[in-house]
């Protein structure tokens, strides 16, 4: 879904032909899966950043186009809405001081973008929902200039008969509304976690990503308010699943999954080919099997909170990596980066388990899990299948007393120093023990100082320029 397609609309010939060369690239990967014919190299983090851009006042500034163009830096690019950006970091080896080094380039980036963002007059911040926009922006006018949104935008409508978008989100408040277009899909920004893996560690990733997405999510969380409305700790995730909802003929698009993998992250490509309707059937630069480019840009248009994604080392190998979306953007660097420390640490962790634990926790729970800390937060309450028994526990004890061990331990199988697991990891702990992650924070300022939502986001933003993570914001 990152690169640009040449025209708008399409006709039936477009989506047979572009059927044709899905099914043949599927069956392709099929037979790379069963050789085993993938990259070996494995074991390497990457991240997206989303920001967006905010005037004085704490609104959102529809200026990326002019913004990218000044800027001019080839790891920054659009996002859906005029008032998004995207930073993309390079891949880095698992081991080592790798979090120092992801925390470095994306610093280096980041202020290249603020110094753009000052030469305009604007600032940028990162955080999962700003609290401002308001329903009012979110129009087709305010939609980046590139076709392949526009072209998306009128496919979901057209699957959806022309009916508007319900939302329906009962937090605090109940928000009830309707929207024309994609465009509510905007205000969720996220901080995209990538673990390219081995083909024979995959399947357990990718299910011990399943798993750890609910304690993640409640650590991480920094979405609670939208249209002025108290919601969920993580809003992003019930209004990105209800932005894009396709209507009851068709599978969500959105979503947490069916299952579990049982023996091949292949299974999910083939579920993407099977049952989701082609949405861009774009012609493609070229139609060689081995490129897998229709594969890619339909998987591209499905956006499973943790989902596979398919891509080449430097040397052309096709390589395998997991894709973990549920961390919302912000609220500082060092927090983003922390968040990687424990997402990549429990997935190792969870792996030395001598049972995996998708045999001990059902697929359901897990489920149901991500949501109830979706909602929630800090003060979620879960069933947790460790390797004793399956307990409920409150989500801070379940992180602070088995999850950052187990974490610790999964980075320690990666020859990550002692010091940089303490640095990355402790920031977690400080954050889960204070009960301050971005969304409670948000909710403690307007607790303290009134609803006034601008002077929030106009408090955050000034913490936020002082790169030190949430836990340790004052009020």
């Amino acid at each position: 879904m990152g690169d640009e397609i040449s025209r708008r609309y399409y006709e039936a010939h477009h989506f047979s032909a572009f059927r044709r060369h899905l099914d043949q690239e599927t069956a392709l990967l099929r037979q790379h899966f069963e050789r085993d014919d993938l990259s070996r190299r494995g074991e390497m983090a990457g991240f997206e950043l989303e920001a967006w851009l905010t005037d004085d006042a704490g609104n959102p500034v529809l200026r990326n186009r002019e913004y990218l163009e000044l800027l001019s830096h080839p790891l920054v690019v659009p996002e859906l809405a005029a008032f998004n950006i995207e930073l993309n970091g390079s891949a880095s080896s698992l081991t080592g001081r790798v979090f120092s080094r992801l925390l470095d380039e994306l610093s280096t980036t980041w202020q290249s973008c603020v110094d753009a963002a000052e030469r305009m007059g604007c600032s940028l911040l990162t955080i999962g929902i700003l609290p401002t926009v308001e329903p009012e922006i979110l129009g087709g006018s305010s939609m980046s200039e590139l076709v392949r949104f526009r072209t998306l935008n009128d496919r979901i409508i057209a699957l959806r008969d022309g009916k508007p978008l319900e939302i329906d989100i009962e937090g605090d408040s109940r928000l009830l509304a309707t929207h024309p277009d994609v465009m509510l899909e905007a205000v969720t920004t996220s901080f995209q976690i990538h673990l390219q893996c081995r083909l024979e560690t995959a399947v357990r990733d990718f299910n011990s990503t399943l798993v750890a997405s609910g304690p993640i999510v409640a650590a991480a969380a920094n979405s609670p308010y939208l249209f002025g409305h108290k919601l969920w700790d993580e809003t992003r995730i019930p209004i990105f699943e209800q932005a894009v909802n396709l209507g009851d003929k068709y599978p969500a698009r959105v979503g947490f999954g069916r299952d579990y993998v049982h023996h091949s992250i292949f299974e999910i490509f083939e579920e993407n080919q099977r049952d989701h309707p082609i949405l861009i059937p774009a012609e493609l630069p070229t139609n060689e099997p081995n490129h897998f480019g229709h594969v890619r840009l339909h998987n591209g248009t499905v956006w499973r909170w943790n989902r596979p994604l398919l891509g080449f080392d430097f040397d052309g190998q096709l390589h395998l990596r997991i894709e973990h979306r549920v961390v919302p953007a912000g609220p500082t660097l060092v927090d983003s980066i922390a968040n990687s420390a424990f997402y990549f640490g429990l997935v190792r962790g969870l792996g030395t388990f001598r049972e995996p634990v998708e045999n001990r926790l059902p697929f359901a729970q897990a489920r149901e899990n991500f949501y109830t800390a979706a909602r929630h937060g800090l003060e979620a309450r879960i069933p947790w299948a460790g390797e004793r028994e399956v307990r409920e526990l409150p989500m801070r004890t379940l992180i602070l007393d088995e999850l950052l061990p187990l974490a610790r331990r999964g980075l320690q199988t990666l020859d990550i120093p002692e010091a940089e697991i303490h640095e990355y990891l402790d920031i977690i702990g400080a954050r889960v023990d204070s009960a301050q992650n971005g969304a409670a924070w948000q909710r403690r300022w307007v607790d303290r100082n009134g609803a006034d939502l601008h002077a929030l986001v106009r408090a955050y933003r000034e913490q936020q320029k002082t790169r030190k993570p949430v836990h340790s914001w004052p009020l």
